[in-house]
């Protein structure tokens, strides 16, 4: 009897055991890489608002935070599932050039002129970024520089040619390049009490501000919009559309973009819902 049970219970066990061994590959299966800007993870945001995208789906998301040209990078060698950023221009290249697909408007803020107490450029308190990029420059006062292709970047260079200025003469004197996320950047600047361009919601992270404080903000051209889309599965075949999908179509939901709104730091809203 007792042998017939013991056989009994191997046969059961080597029954389970295919199943067993397939839990943990479906597991790692409900999972996505998310390329996305520093701006996304160094504000906070995606602390604040994956846990909930898990809880409701059971999708894990690894984010890679990079300047927002070496995301689409990322998603062009297919070595994320979905890209999160914020460059139209570059957005929109990258599914014109077969890359992406899907592209959805998510949240936006603004970008906001540091600058140091001093002031040297006597800038604060206007509302023309390009008139005061101009005054930076012919003042040779400090101006640190993300200077590594991300949508802050892009956007720099953009208002430095509305200013009609060539900010990449000055390099090596007062213009300086740190090829960085946003938050090392500020770091640089804070310690050379320099001018820089920031996200509102990096910005209103970042905690070791010094001597710095906001000199412009409010110019309309200072609008910052942020898209995601899912990485082409005909490029990449790899890539996890379903578990892809679900995350951009739960950003644009309605409970995705109450937790955007819900992320605030000091009592002040980040990044503000922009589906349509």
């Amino acid at each position: 009897m007792a042998r017939h049970r013991g056989s009994m219970i191997a046969t059961l066990l080597a029954a389970a055991l295919p199943a067993l061994l397939a839990v943990p590959a479906a597991a790692q299966q409900k999972s996505i890489v998310v390329a996305s800007t520093t701006s996304t993870e160094q504000s906070g945001l995606f602390g604040h608002i994956l846990p909930m995208f898990t809880g409701k789906t059971g999708i894990q998301v690894r984010v890679v935070a990079l300047g927002t040209g070496q995301a689409l990078d990322v998603g062009r060698r297919g070595d994320a599932d979905v890209v999160f950023v914020h460059d139209r221009a570059a957005e929109d290249r990258f599914v014109a050039d077969g890359w992406g697909i899907g592209r959805r408007d998510v949240m936006y803020n603004d970008f906001v002129l540091i600058g140091p107490r001093s002031d040297p450029a006597r800038i604060a308190g206007t509302r023309d970024l390009a008139n005061a990029l101009k005054r930076i420059a012919d003042a040779k006062a400090p101006f640190v520089s993300r200077g590594d292709r991300s949508g802050t970047h892009a956007a720099e260079l953009r208002y430095f040619g509305l200013a009609g200025v060539d900010p990449l003469a000055g390099k090596g004197s007062w213009y300086r390049e740190t090829g960085s996320g946003m938050g090392p950047a500020l770091n640089t600047a804070s310690s050379m009490n320099a001018y820089i361009l920031a996200d509102r919601g990096t910005w209103l992270a970042f905690r070791n501000r010094g001597e710095l404080g906001i000199v412009v903000e409010g110019d309309k051209r200072m609008f910052n919009p942020y898209g995601v889309m899912v990485v082409n599965p005909a490029r990449h075949p790899h890539v996890k559309v379903a578990e892809a999908q679900a995350f951009v179509d739960w950003l644009v939901s309605k409970e995705g973009q109450a937790a955007i709104a819900g992320h605030r730091i000091g009592g002040e809203q980040l990044f503000f819902p922009d589906t349509h």
